[in-house]
């Protein structure tokens, strides 16, 4: 923060410089004489100054960004600038080398007076002024992400009016798809709070955030939404609050403040370089523990009914809401194969794939409020009647009613914060962006990761539950975007085009927001139904992990494995170790995740996974073999 204050400072000094000097071009001496050039620091680099020659401005401007800065300046404003009879070596030892802009406005000083009357290079004086102070705190890599936004913006709209014969079904699909982890996340988050957020806080964060990330994130097929491993902190940092006596609101405020300025600063400053730094080892781990998450939450939902039957002699009520959780995950799951079936033409089949996700849910609703279910009693959503949030509480939280000292100490729980977020938010968007989706537009880490700390913060005032990178939900979306063909000479589906757009993802989570409205229809959908959506989830997102796959090939027979399989080149043995290493891994993981005295401590346990990969596997295995078992993406 100091060094942003003082580069700020620098700014307003060289402000009015500049545009005095762009008024009066040659009545003004050399910027480094009031500023910068008496200094008796000790230099960085050496300056060599020279009076022999008067250089372009093209060359000056090139040799400023070199690591030694070269200054050449006329004679003339040699003596103002560091005093007469001074020599080159004693110069080189008392001055400070000159930052860029120092040098560029030095530069313009040179410059004919009838170049300094065309509005262009004025403009690009005051450009220059202005932003040479800041790219010295923001890394190269934040505005090359910032071009590409600007690059990118406009058609991200426009593209999206162009298919509406595919971005309609699609939101439609995306908004059950969405809507489904936003309630269930709300009501556990409820029983784990005892109130202090609900589904109405959840449904108003996952809509109003995506909304926002949409705009300003720089890959907009990449998803925000609640997920399994920011509730599993949230209900740690509210167990630890409890235990001292805390109040919660406000702590889960300033946490929030923290965790949004790291992740500022994170993407600010280029941090989404460390993302190579996860490779296939961890995100096909990490995707695994999402995978199973899905899969439990939606066990663990069925499970309960068993518990909640009165009779434990009629057990139709359980038994029916299984039926029909297992009923939608199979029949979502026929659905989304579709477009390998040999029926129908190309166009039916995208039609019921894109249209069948949401013709399943309106159909268990249907059912379910037939004669022949009514008298079952299956659970439904529970929702409040009219909009209000958990206790009655007001929009803004009084989060200035804790100590000085408390809001410095969130910090600490902040830093584990934001190494959960970092890690499972660039995991997703890294899964966006691999090569196999055939996205044009390209990535953009750190933009990112500013727009997610962007959002954090605005949630933490209002005490909103935090949203992060949904790998599920934002791999749906890309699918949902995507235009197939099957190849008769391979057999397979192929990508033809991906529809790169933000119209669809801020609408979908526009509709997620205005459901608060619509409490009184959500009511009647049946929870089995989410249940079974989580186990299409769930499965979906093991789809393509080799990791699992390997897991299930460690049983199968050698001769009938694919003739690419790393069995062959490596070794069984070899493929076996590696493969028990991830296993151990994830199992360590949902352990670690599932103990209610080490959840909030969850995100550190991601970060391992970064260490057990760089450090450890390179002492078991060779590098010919982590090419074949571990590629880099």
């Amino acid at each position: 923060m100091m060094r942003i204050l003082v580069m700020a400072l620098h700014v307003c000094m060289l402000l009015p410089t500049a545009c005095a000097f762009l008024q009066q071009p040659h009545s003004i001496p050399l910027l480094a004489t009031n500023h910068f050039a008496l200094r008796n620091n000790k230099p960085r680099n050496n300056i060599v100054c020279s009076s022999d020659r008067r250089p372009c401005a093209r060359s000056m401007l090139e040799m400023r960004l070199e690591n030694t800065r070269h200054l050449i300046l006329p004679r003339v404003v040699r003596p103002k600038v560091y005093g007469i009879g001074l020599g080159r070596q004693k110069l080189t030892k008392r001055s400070k080398p000159l930052s860029r802009s120092d040098i560029y406005l030095a530069t313009l000083q040179q410059l004919d007076s009838n170049n300094l009357t065309d509005p262009l290079v004025q403009d690009a004086v005051l450009k220059e002024v202005v932003t040479t102070s800041a790219k010295s705190i923001i890394s190269e890599e934040f505005w090359i992400d910032m071009k590409r936004w600007r690059m990118h913006f406009r058609s991200d709209w426009v593209d999206g009016f162009k298919k509406p014969s595919q971005m309609i079904p699609a939101i439609l699909f995306l908004y059950f798809a969405c809507l489904a982890p936003a309630v269930s996340f709300g009501t556990i988050a409820s029983q784990l709070t005892t109130g202090s957020i609900g589904v109405v806080e959840f449904l108003l964060s996952a809509g109003l955030s995506g909304m926002a990330y949409s705009v300003l994130c720089g890959q907009p097929m990449a998803f925000i939404a609640p997920t399994g491993l920011t509730l599993a902190f949230i209900s740690g940092l509210f167990r630890f609050c409890n235990y001292q006596g805390l109040p919660f609101l406000p702590i889960y405020t300033w946490v929030g403040f923290w965790t949004s300025a790291f992740m500022i600063l994170l993407g600010l400053r280029g941090a989404g370089k460390w993302i190579r730094l996860c490779t296939h080892f961890t995100d096909e781990v990490f995707n695994a523990l999402l995978s199973f998450n899905f899969i439990y939450e939606a066990a663990s939902s069925l499970k309960r009914n068993f518990k909640l039957v009165a009779d434990p002699t009629n057990l139709t009520m359980p038994f029916a809401s299984l039926a029909m959780a297992l009923g939608t995950f199979w029949s979502t799951m026929q659905i989304n194969q579709i477009s390998k079936s040999i029926y129908f033409n190309a166009k039916v089949r995208q039609n019921i794939k894109d249209f069948g996700p949401v013709a399943v849910i309106l159909f268990m609703t249907l059912l379910n409020l037939s004669p022949w279910f009514r008298n079952i009693g299956i659970p439904v959503l529970t929702v409040p009647k009219t909009f209000e949030l958990a206790g009655g509480r007001s929009f803004l939280v009084d989060f200035l009613s804790v100590p000085l000292k408390v809001r410095m100490l969130c910090s600490l729980p902040a830093i584990l914060l934001t190494a959960l977020f970092f890690m499972d938010h660039n995991i997703s968007i890294r899964l966006v962006n691999k090569a196999d989706n055939k996205l044009k537009k390209g990535e953009a880490y750190n933009l990112d990761m500013v727009a997610l700390g962007i959002v954090t913060g605005g949630l933490s005032i209002v005490g909103l539950p935090w949203m992060c990178g949904a790998t599920v939900q934002s791999m749906n979306h890309v699918r949902s975007m995507t235009t197939t063909a099957f190849n008769e000479e391979t057999k397979q589906v192929e990508v033809v085009d991906v529809t790169e757009n933000r119209l669809s993802g801020f609408v979908v989570h526009a509709m997620i927001a205005l459901t608060v409205n619509l409490l009184g229809v959500l009511k009647y959908i049946p929870v089995p139904v989410f249940s079974g959506l989580f186990l299409f989830l769930g499965r979906k997102l093991m789809t393509g992990n080799t990791f699992l796959q390997r897991v299930r090939d460690s049983i199968a027979e050698r001769k009938r494995l694919p003739p690419d399989h790393p069995v062959f080149a490596v070794g069984k043995v070899r493929v076996s170790l590696f493969t028990g290493i991830q296993l151990m891994c994830l199992i360590g993981m949902w352990m670690f995740k599932q103990n209610a005295a080490t959840s909030i401590f969850f995100p550190s346990a991601i970060g391992l996974l970064m260490i057990i990969r760089s450090k450890v596997l390179p002492r078991f295995f060779t590098e010919e073999e982590l090419v074949v078992l571990d590629p880099t993406p």
